[in-house]
């Protein structure tokens, strides 16, 4: 379709992109905000050494080179799609010709999600998406991350604390809180100075959440819980601005702790609404979990399968292998599976 609008054509068995004449009728541009004239300008021209006719066109279809390992045969040449046409193929194939939401990262902003647009304006007529949400860069005390100098961290180091950058292990839902408290389109430090203080902050929201079903109701309100909770629609509709929804669940925060005081009060109503809505926004919204209460459940997890692997070694004892047979098979039966040692049996999940 882009061959025969005229904006694709074929060199050399490769198949390009003519940025200028799609130009001509849409803007390439839109999305970066960049002049396709100034990119011309400050392009330096090497005759000869190109097919394609502009400086800024791009492959969709790109000849393979003999010793390329990637190539499948096509009506121009055995080749490969060009990087930009592969997203916009899979992206229209499973999400159709217009979708709601593209996610990536900033520096993807131009040229690829650029150029997928124009791909997709010149193959159907219509803009792929309605909204571009792009994620900015996240550093390492204040530096860039690199494997070559090692300023790196990966996610499964920052759970177990096996790295020698941060002082301890973090939780998923640390981890988490910490990285909502910036923007996503703004620069994130990820320092260990920065994880301790987002974790106190994290158990101060915590301690709140789990502090709510002891507040007593009373029959008057003194809080305006319906402006607060607009205030909290309105910082998730302002482009997902999580640092603005934190701030004002550290109001909640001050709220709760005053209602336990005695210094404020809610009517039930209100209560309950408040109570829905900060757990809506902190686990739902948020996507937090609470720990302390992950824990006291896989402790008393441990506690009920420790007694059915002492029933069991009772039953074992007695010569009753029935029982103990069905006793192994059902904690099987829900994902439990024992493991039976010189030191005594144990258990995973």
């Amino acid at each position: 379709k882009i061959i025969d609008s005229g904006i694709g054509y074929i060199a050399n068995g490769s198949v390009y992109f003519d940025v200028v004449k799609y130009n001509k009728t849409n803007n390439y541009g839109v999305l970066s905000g960049r002049n396709i004239e100034d990119m011309l300008a400050n392009t330096r021209d090497l005759d000869g050494q190109s097919d394609k006719r502009n400086p800024q066109d791009f492959a969709l279809w790109k000849k393979a080179e003999p010793e390329h390992i990637m190539r499948w045969p096509s009506p121009w040449s055995d080749g490969f799609p060009g990087w930009h046409l592969e997203c916009t193929a899979m992206s229209t194939k499973y999400l159709g010709n217009h979708f709601d939401i593209h996610g990536g990262g900033m520096d993807l902003k131009f040229p690829h999600h650029e150029c997928e647009i124009a791909q997709n304006e010149a193959c159907t007529g219509q803009s792929p998406v309605n909204y571009w949400m792009h994620a900015n860069m996240l550093t390492l005390n204040g530096k860039k991350m690199a494997k070559s100098t090692g300023n790196n961290i990966l996610p499964g180091e920052i759970l177990s604390g096996n790295n020698n950058i941060l002082s301890k292990a973090f939780s998923a839902s640390v981890t988490r809180f910490f990285m909502l408290q910036a923007h996503y389109r703004s620069i994130l430090d990820f320092s260990d100075d920065a994880i301790v203080a987002a974790e106190k902050g994290y158990k101060r929201l915590m301690e709140a959440v789990e502090a709510l079903p002891s507040i007593n109701p009373s029959k008057t309100n003194s809080l305006d819980i319906s402006s607060w909770k607009q205030l909290c629609y309105d910082a998730m509709n302002d482009d997902f601005n999580t640092p603005i929804l934190i701030a004002q669940l550290f109001e909640a925060v001050r709220y709760i702790n005053l209602l336990k005081e005695g210094k404020e009060t809610l009517t039930a109503e209100d209560l309950n609404s408040f109570t829905t809505a900060i757990n809506a926004f902190v686990f739902d919204v948020l996507g937090l979990s609470d720990e302390k209460a992950a824990d006291a459940n896989n402790d008393k997890l441990e506690g009920v399968v420790n007694m059915l692997i002492g029933m069991r070694n009772q039953a074992r004892a007695d010569k009753n292998f029935a029982l103990s047979d069905q006793i192994r098979d059902q904690l099987i039966g829900l994902g439990i599976q024992l493991k039976d040692g010189k030191e005594g049996t144990s258990f995973s999940i």
